[in-house]
């Protein structure tokens, strides 16, 4: 038997060290980034909201109003930047986070006042 952990004097020849897994972030292009941020905020909020599997424990309106408002923030001031092949799925998940919000609410916002609707306008079902 050997050991399969590698050591500093031998390391596994057929792993790849670290540097080759990573990439610079100047090599990400910028629409990429804004992408994968406002995903990662659509995915926090709607966990926020109380819509993953098993997500009643994780409900809370106050966190996922920051994170829709955020992601709006970020897609108003992007929305010259990227393509409307990226906004438009963007600004679709956008909307159902906001109605998504409006319905979990027990005291739904005024048109216009809701998360995000500074910057999209009043969303309506």
């Amino acid at each position: 038997m050997s050991d399969a952990t590698p050591t500093p004097e031998s390391p596994a020849g057929d792993s790849p060290d670290f540097d080759t897994l990573t990439r610079d972030i100047a090599d990400v292009p910028a629409v990429e980034v804004i992408t994968t941020v406002a995903v990662h905020l659509m995915s926090a909020a709607a966990v926020n909201l109380g819509l993953a599997e098993g997500g009643e424990g994780h409900k809370d309106l106050d966190e996922a109003r920051k994170l829709i408002h955020s992601l709006a923030g970020l897609m108003d001031a992007s929305a010259t930047e990227i393509s409307s092949f990226h906004a438009a799925p963007l600004r679709d998940g956008l909307k159902s986070l906001q109605l998504a919000f409006r319905e979990a609410s027990d005291v739904p916002d005024e048109p216009g006042q809701g998360p995000g609707e500074k910057y999209t306008g009043p969303v309506f079902g």
